[in-house]
């Protein structure tokens, strides 16, 4: 039987982002601010710092480049952590890309750029196990220069395609 990326009420949504995807960016980030409390041996964040729901990330001071890949869960669980990254201004987050979603509509026209990487991402599982294909894409959401440079860098190498949404961020 085929487990859906997107836990069922009372499961774990922990899924760690592939590391793939950061080789593509060719960054490190500042801050995790949702790291999962478990199962860190398989996560390949290249971050100087993180937070996890003990440190309650979604309150807890964030400063300098971050990495979000927030919890999954809920309809629209992932509103506050966007709302959040978007007043932080600097980072990459990584959410669905569930583009007919009000929420999408609403935090995707705010962004720098928006890389959206080529097939479905296969998530790692707290096992150290890659899941299989999930029923939707992802989209990674750039705020800030640095964050524009990486997705910038991730598409030269093949990772997925990028749009610029903001004029302010120079090239």
């Amino acid at each position: 039987m085929t487990k859906p990326h997107h836990a069922a009420p009372g499961q774990s949504d922990e899924w760690f982002t592939p590391p793939e995807v950061f080789d593509a960016l060719g960054v490190t980030f500042d801050l995790d601010v949702a790291q999962p409390e478990t199962g860190r041996a398989f996560l390949s964040v290249p971050c100087r710092r993180f937070l996890t729901v003990s440190n309650d990330g979604l309150t807890a001071p964030w400063d300098g480049f971050v990495w979000m890949n927030p919890p999954f869960g809920g309809r629209n669980g992932v509103v506050p952590w966007l709302r959040r990254f978007m007043d932080h201004g600097n980072g990459i987050a990584c959410v669905n890309a569930l583009t007919s979603s009000g929420w999408f509509h609403d935090f995707a026209p705010q962004a720098d750029a928006l890389l959206f990487p080529r097939g479905k991402t296969k998530f790692i599982r707290p096992d150290g196990t890659r899941g299989n294909s999930p029923g939707n894409g992802v989209v990674l959401i750039g705020m800030g220069s640095q964050a524009v440079n990486a997705l910038l860098n991730a598409q030269k190498g093949g990772l997925g395609m990028v749009t610029r949404i903001a004029e302010r961020v120079a090239a």
